[in-house]
Formats: C-alpha cells, sequence, structure tokens
C-alpha cells in the first residue's frame, strides 16, 4: 500500500512541476499564451485558468498524500532509533597483553 501511495506521490509531484512551468510567467517571457497559440482549443485566458485549476488540484492532492505517508510512517512501530536503545555500562575487557611487541623493534 505505501509503495503505490509513494509511487501516486511521485507522480503527481511531477506532474506539479510540469503544469507550474507551463503556466504563463508574469513577464511573458515563458510559458503558452504568447499571441494566441490555442485559438482552436480554447484562448489564452481560458488556458491560463485551466492550468491554474489544475495546479490547484494536484497541489491537493500532492498535499494530502504527504500527510497520509506520514501518518502511515508515524505508525510504523517495528523499527526503533538508536538513541531509543539502552546505553551499555559493561566496560570492555582488555585483552591478554601480547608477550611480544606487535611493532618490530630494532636490535
Amino acid at each position: 500500500m505505501e509503495t503505490i501511495l509513494l509511487l501516486v506521490h511521485v507522480f503527481l509531484a511531477l506532474g506539479l512541476v510540469v503544469l507550474v512551468l507551463l503556466q504563463r510567467s508574469e513577464g511573458g517571457a515563458l510559458g503558452i499564451g504568447g499571441g494566441g497559440a490555442m485559438d482552436g482549443l480554447v484562448s489564452a485566458r481560458g488556458a491560463g485558468n485551466l492550468l491554474t485549476r489544475w495546479t490547484g488540484i494536484l497541489a491537493a492532492c500532492f498535499i494530502a498524500t504527504s500527510l497520509i505517508l506520514a501518518i502511515t510512517a508515524g505508525n510504523n512501530n517495528d523499527r526503533k532509533s538508536i538513541v531509543d536503545q539502552p546505553i551499555s555500562t559493561k566496560q570492555p575487557t582488555p585483552e591478554s597483553k601480547p608477550t611480544k611487541p606487535l611493532v618490530p623493534v630494532g636490535k
């Protein structure tokens, strides 16, 4: 279930990025609607309203999936943090000292 929801979330994010990039900027340098490019389908103003509406819908769905994923991740009690583990008070026992030096010593 979480995997499917995560895939939907990724596709919503990609769709949201595409819709934002398609929208007309304030300067008019980017986006659609320059010179009535969509006269056959809808007007430039109508296309802008349509893109704005779909951006809002996708943003609401993106936020909803974000909340659902956060809730499902919070309800998973199987994993524990390292911080939650008890601290060991045992001191490590020193190993027996080697009889010979580990590093060669000059003669």
